[in-house]
């Protein structure tokens, strides 16, 4: 009796989970289980966006974009959203000027994945695509991003979007930066090198135990308040 009650509980626990909600009013419904007739109070929820979790995978460098197609073509009926953050450059060759996407995270690509989901359920689909190197921290010990390291992943991938233009800047009496509109706005604190001439911000990243230092390009505005 004890074993069928145990088992009905967990039944109906799955069945009323309600994941990030907010209660609105009291409900009731009334079941019966081997002859035992058992009242269930339960509410009526409004829901808010359901908290997610962000794994890192490290990927041959360069296969990017390579990686993530082979494995939406492996497996089409997954739809777990993955994450490849970019960012534009001018570059200058033969005279011309190329706008180049380059990553923001060289060699690594983040997937997103519901609470109720387990990263289990996935992860030999990701490690047996073509490039595939590890999970963060480790194929053994395999975590969600949080911290700092979410934080800045989070910047790119949700607020930016999947590539990182151009910022607003100009610059103040002291001749220091000053971050109007962009991907640069927040990340004043991580830049380490500024060259005018080229329109470009160098900022350090870290994540977990890589460290990476790329350039994002800015344009300098007029301040009228200097």
């Amino acid at each position: 009796m004890y074993k069928s009650l145990c088992l009905l509980y967990t039944f109906v626990k799955k069945s009323f989970q309600i994941i990030s909600t907010t209660p609105r009013r009291n409900a009731s419904s009334e079941i019966s289980h081997d002859g035992l007739l058992i009242t269930l109070h339960k509410q009526t929820w409004t829901p808010y966006p359901v908290p997610m979790n962000y794994y890192a995978i490290q990927i041959r460098t360069r296969w990017e974009d390579k990686y993530i197609k082979r494995f939406k073509a492996l497996h089409p009926e997954l739809t777990i959203p993955i994450y490849f953050p970019q960012r534009r450059l001018d570059i200058r060759r033969k005279g011309r000027i190329l706008k180049t996407d380059a990553p923001v995270f060289p060699g690594y690509i983040f997937i997103e994945i519901d609470d109720e989901d387990s990263i289990i359920n996935y992860h030999w689909d990701f490690r047996k695509t073509d490039g595939f190197f590890r999970f963060l921290r480790s194929n053994q010990d395999i975590r969600p991003l949080a911290g700092k390291d979410l934080e800045v992943v989070l910047h790119f991938i949700k607020k930016i979007g999947p590539i990182a233009g151009k910022s607003k800047v100009y610059f103040d009496k002291n001749s220091r930066i000053v971050v109007v509109d962009g991907p640069l706005i927040g990340l004043e604190g991580y830049i380490i090198k500024v060259d005018k001439r080229k329109g470009r911000a160098k900022i350090k990243l870290d994540l977990y135990e890589d460290s990476f230092a790329i350039d994002l390009a800015f344009e300098m505005i007029e301040n009228s308040s200097i």
